[in-house]
Formats: C-alpha cells, structure tokens, sequence
C-alpha cells in the first residue's frame, strides 16, 4: 500500500501545482524568518509576503514541501506517516546541498504514559526523522535531537485534537 502512496502523491502534487495561478503562490520559503521556527517552534511559513514561490512547477513543490516544519506522528508510534515523507526528504535534499546547514529535530508527545516513557518515545520520533534525512543526503554532523517529551506542548487540552498536535518533531533549522 505504500509503494502506491509513493507514486500517487507526486503525481497528485504536480497537478495541483499545475492548476495554481500564477497569483496563487506562496510566500518564498528560503529566507532565514521561514527557516527558523519562533520560541513555540510550531511556525510552518513564513511570515514574510514579499515574493512568491518562484521557477518551474517542481522547484515550486519542492519550496512548498520546505515550508512545512513539523512532522505529525499517530499514537504511541516513531514511524513517519507517509504524508510526510517527501516533506523530510525535501529537508534532507536541502541539507545536502549546504553543508554549513545545521537542523535541531525535537520530538514531543502527547500527555499520556509516564515522563520517562515520553522522553524516550519523542527520542526515537527524532531518531526516525533523523535516519529519514540522512537517507535523503543530509550529514549525520548537521543533525542534533533532543526529546521533550510532554513538557513543551502545541495544544494545551485532554482530547484527540490536542494529543494529535503534540505528537510531533519540529525542524528547526540553526
């Protein structure tokens, strides 16, 4: 079933990036404001509007791809959804061709299961993300984790919405 999501997207990506208006664009993603996520770290555009994504449709993907900085994982799992992929291989790309860029992955998770339990899960989501880049071209020198557990929470609350946000790794690039 994941082999056919590998394929489907792309091509579902590429058409609606062909259907866009020229007027239709989004802020350019490779300024340092969009890079860098704000103290909560869930920013995921930028807040600059001053130019539009810009060159062929696939650059144009692959800008959008980059704006996205937070990677979403389901209950009690480390494994990276297949609607993220392309986002974490656009990242590692990305470090790839920039040696002197540097990416801190911290994972979180939601409140439920012990302090302990927790740190070591928002470990290994880091972990995933980790491997996924590296996989993708990025350096294991470029790569820092760290894991917070429940302490640093998106969404305050007790309900799926909430326990969903904060299952998470940001990107955040230094």
């Amino acid at each position: 079933m994941k082999s056919w999501l590998r394929v489907l997207v792309p091509v579902v990506v590429f058409f609606a990036l062909a259907a866009c208006k020229k007027g239709d664009t989004l802020p350019d993603s490779s300024t340092a404001e969009a890079v860098g996520a704000g103290a909560g770290g869930a920013n995921t555009t930028s807040s600059s509007g001053s130019s539009g994504i810009t060159g062929s449709p696939l650059e144009q993907a692959q800008a959008r791809l980059l704006q996205t900085l937070v990677i979403y994982f389901d209950y009690d799992q480390a494994e990276i959804k297949p609607e993220f992929t392309q986002v974490v291989q656009a990242h590692g790309q990305k470090l790839a061709s920039s040696a002197s860029m540097q990416v801190r992955l911290e994972g979180h998770t939601d409140e439920r299961g012990s302090r302990e339990y927790n740190i070591g899960l928002g470990e290994r989501r880091a972990q995933a993300v980790r491997r996924a880049l590296m996989l993708a071209g990025a350096q294991a020198g470029q790569i820092t984790t760290v894991s917070y557990g429940e302490e640093r929470p998106a969404a305050s609350g007790s309900d799926e919405e909430s326990w969903r946000l904060n299952r998470r790794v940001e990107i955040v690039y230094r």
